[in-house]
């Protein structure tokens, strides 16, 4: 299952808990259909120590989200979907509302 999403791109939360967050897309899972995004939904997770210095206790991370509930941000116009435009051998991303290179 392929993805239109990749890694740095802007990202905005449609729905869920985090509805209308903003952030950086740290890694894609495109096989799974999941995403981890910066800031964006922050989960609680419970950690031992690894070493002599490393303390345990409860830390919080960034936890995956699918990937359906992000829209990719445009620097026109905001939240759009992407779509791609083929000329000759190259192959660029869009934006479906504008039509400017994403």
């Amino acid at each position: 299952m392929g993805t239109k999403i990749k890694k740095d791109d802007t990202v905005k939360v449609v729905c869920g808990k985090d509805k209308g967050k903003t952030g950086k897309v740290v890694k894609v899972d495109a096989e799974n259909g999941r995403i981890i995004i910066q800031g964006v939904n922050i989960v609680k997770k419970a950690q031992k120590p690894k070493s002599q210095n490393d303390k345990g206790g409860i830390i919080s991370i960034e936890a995956a989200m699918d990937i359906s509930n992000v829209k990719v941000i445009c620097k026109k116009c905001g939240p759009t979907r992407i779509g791609y435009k083929i000329d000759g051998k190259e192959k660029t991303r869009i934006c479906k509302k504008c039509g400017d290179t994403i």
